[in-house]
């Protein structure tokens, strides 16, 4: 074990956790800012634009992944996110928020793409599976305190307090990644020249299996992300950032045995197992009228997602060539973002501020986990 997780591995994990945390600890806040800028009416676009420019920028990530290196993606990644989370404070416009919430999306198609690729690099086949899950445990525990902390930075604070948290939090990622070995053998320089997207560079055609299932399970996704906090609010729950604690805290629970159950038995069945668990865990939260069963369909929903996550990105990057790990791993990423963003977009538009909504929202987004999991029936083990 001590040869495959590495001091490097090890600094990743680190790096990870600062990242997902920088972003996640806004999250459970950003209804109620939109809101004081006058802009109820635009909820769903506060996820959506995110992902929006996010999957618009994973071709140019992967790409760059592949040819410029791992370490500096992630550092263009992570200060993104910095940079974001220190203007969010100076808009006084929706316009202006929205447009912000363009710009800090495309720190996400940035920092996991490259920590991706590093890892497939430096873990061998047989335990990437584990290794994945290993990782993403660490994002977890970000999204996990962070909401919470947030929250609680917030409510003995103010927003702008928030923020520059945030922007901290992204700092110290990028300080920890200039501490790492690159490890992209065949590196190029930076031209501008590697910015020019060609048709190949858009999509990887090898990794589209995996790529359906994560859309289809990542529109419930953009759902929990988009209308848990007007829900919790709904229910009389003041800490805003419980909802994700719950569901990001479960999830950290089985991503490590569902790494490893996919090295053993296979990607599809854990699959099958994980999706339609997500399709159950979308009922139970949907007809919540209380908060232990809310809190209930969060730990189930955490379930679900933990086992699939780590176990799509380890099958991507099974199907991916070596020469473009990083391709492979920015199309999946793009279904990823298309998957949340219409979660989000489509539930937040429809919900309207109408709390009757619920039931009818989120059953409708788990039916597409229903079909992950249908489609997966026809596949070979």
């Amino acid at each position: 074990m001590a040869k495959i997780y590495t001091l490097n591995f090890w600094l990743l994990c680190a790096s990870s956790f600062l990242f997902f945390s920088s972003f996640s600890m806004i999250l459970p806040e950003l209804p109620d800012y939109l809101a004081s800028l006058k802009g109820q009416e635009y909820l769903g676009l506060i996820v959506s634009l995110f992902t929006l420019s996010a999957a618009i920028s994973r071709p140019f990530s992967g790409k760059l992944t592949d040819r410029w290196g791992r370490i500096p993606v992630m550092v263009v990644g992570a200060t993104i996110s910095g940079l974001a989370a220190l203007i969010y404070p100076l808009t006084t416009t929706v316009f202006g928020f929205l447009l912000i919430r363009l710009l800090h999306g495309f720190s996400a198609g940035f920092k996991p793409t490259g920590t991706s690729a590093y890892v497939a690099d430096i873990i061998p086949v047989h335990r990437r599976g584990e290794a994945l899950g290993m990782l993403s445990m660490f994002g977890t525990i970000g999204m996990a305190s962070a909401p919470i902390l947030g929250s609680w930075i917030f409510l003995n604070y103010d927003i702008n307090t928030l923020f520059y948290c945030s922007s901290l939090f992204s700092i110290g990622s990028v300080a920890i990644l200039f501490g790492m070995k690159e490890t992209l053998i065949t590196k190029e320089p930076f031209k501008l020249s590697l910015l020019k997207i060609k048709r190949e560079d858009l999509y990887e055609s090898s990794v589209l299996p995996p790529s359906v299932i994560m859309i289809l399970t990542t529109f419930s996704f953009g759902t929990i992300i988009t209308l848990s906090p007007n829900f919790s609010g709904f229910l009389g729950i003041e800490n805003r950032g419980l909802f994700f604690s719950f569901f990001t805290g479960s999830s950290l629970l089985v991503r490590i045995i569902g790494g490893k159950l996919s090295d053993k038995y296979g990607r599809i069945a854990v699959l099958r197992f994980s999706t339609f668990w997500l399709f159950i865990s979308m009922i139970v939260i949907g007809f919540s009228n209380n908060t232990t069963t809310y809190f209930v369909g969060a730990f189930m929903f955490g379930i679900g997602y933990g086992l699939n996550s780590p176990t799509l990105f380890a099958w991507a990057i099974d199907l991916s060539l070596v020469k473009n790990i990083g391709r492979g791993i920015s199309t999946l990423f793009i279904f990823l973002e298309v998957g949340i963003g219409l979660g989000a977009l489509i539930t937040g538009s429809l919900y309207q501020g109408v709390n009757e909504r619920f039931p009818f929202l989120f059953v409708g987004s788990g039916l597409f986990s229903l079909l992950a999991f249908l489609l997966l029936l026809t596949k070979k083990r």
